[in-house]
């Protein structure tokens, strides 16, 4: 049986099924509202990836949003949403010569790159557009750090700005602090190092076009965060107190911060035990049906449960909780015990907060035959 078979069969029809994410529209423009006050003057490129569903992008769409794409089919999913490919950046720093080519025809000009032979494929397949060097960062005070994989020292990036120069394109410098940063000071360190490759671009005779601030601005998880005003002056500080009042053009990427709390993810609990004295909580979503990112603990939603839909209180027992499928990564937390009712049993519910990125995205096609993760809009 495939994937979409499985999705439909009998077993798992009817509208409130679980496990299923619900979004909610008029937040993802409320919260491009906050993001847009924050950062005055910065220009939002929504981060796609976060959540690329159709209602959400034609809603920020008509919001004039902009986007950060990283892929043929983001770039195809914003067009469909009647988004501009001029107002896209091709962020992703691994792309295939074909997918930079048809970037390049839809009308993409932007683009981002860490390494020599990245910017080479630009040249040739992108000539003339503006591209960004990625420069690496600690990844310090976020949730889910992103600097191993990405990024280059400051030495690099200097002399991929100067080939840049020299092979006839227009200039920029990016980074990416981190996802879910708890820090709103993260932005500082980056922003010291771009001043100084802007010293480098202007002994070329040219200078920055544009300041890539990435992502990380945070959502609403279990530990409190800062507002999301407190993130935009310090960045805006940092931005004046480094690059002066004679700014380049500034874009940022929010991608949880723009659609993470407008989500609730409901999930059916199927299984309740214990192993070695320790109660175990077995959910019909884990970790291949949109919670990726508990993987390490990293993120740690806000949870309440339900019974016939209602909050469920009384007494609290600390649990482990795990998801449905026969692998043994499938367990969410373990570490990390959440105090649930203890007289919590199948059929009931648990509502994970601020589920509405990277849930839906990160969900598997069908992994041990359950069907993909659902999602619904208002």
């Amino acid at each position: 049986m495939t994937a979409s078979a499985l999705a439909s069969s009998p077993l798992d029809r009817g509208g409130d099924r679980t496990p299923v994410v619900r979004v909610d529209t008029a937040e993802v423009a409320r919260q491009h509202a906050l993001l847009t006050a924050a950062l005055p003057g910065v220009r939002l490129h929504y981060a796609v990836k976060a959540n690329p569903a159709h209602q959400v992008l034609r809603t920020l769409a008509e919001l004039g949003c902009r986007w950060d794409v990283a892929s043929p089919g983001e770039i195809d999913a914003v067009l469909c949403a009647g988004g501009d490919p001029a107002d896209m950046s091709y962020g992703n720093t691994v792309k295939r010569a074909a997918d930079i080519a048809y970037a390049f025809a839809a009308g993409v000009r932007r683009f981002t790159f860490d390494a020599v032979g990245e910017l080479n494929k630009l040249t040739e397949h992108a000539p003339g557009s503006t591209v960004m060097v990625r420069i690496s960062t600690s990844g310090a005070g976020a949730d889910w750090a992103l600097g191993g994989k990405f990024g280059c020292p400051p030495d690099v990036a200097a002399r991929l700005l100067e080939q840049a120069v020299r092979a006839g394109h227009r200039v920029g410098v990016a980074f990416h602090v981190g996802s879910q940063q708890r820090d709103p000071q993260a932005w500082d360190e980056p922003l010291a190092t771009t001043s100084a490759l802007r010293r480098v671009v202007r002994a070329c005779g040219a200078d920055l076009a544009v300041v890539d601030l990435g992502g990380g601005l945070p959502a609403s998880t279990l530990e409190p965060t800062r507002g999301l005003a407190d993130y935009g002056a310090a960045i805006t500080a940092s931005l004046h107190r480094h690059l002066g009042p004679d700014l380049p053009e500034v874009m940022a990427e929010p991608g949880r911060a723009m659609v993470a709390d407008a989500g609730t993810l409901d999930t059916e609990v199927v299984l309740v035990s214990e192993r070695s004295g320790v109660p175990w909580v077995y959910l019909d979503a884990g970790v291949f049906t949109g919670l990726v990112e508990t993987v390490g603990e990293a993120i740690r939603y806000r949870i309440e449960a339900l019974r016939d839909g209602a909050p469920l209180l009384g007494p609290t027992r600390p649990v482990v909780l795990a998801g449905p499928t026969c692998d043994s990564l499938d367990v969410l937390y373990a570490e990390h015990r959440y105090p649930l009712p203890a007289d919590l049993r199948p059929g009931d519910r648990l509502r994970l907060h601020s589920a509405g990125a990277y849930t839906a995205s990160y969900s598997t096609i069908g992994f041990n035959g359950f069907a993909p993760l659902r999602e619904e809009f208002r």
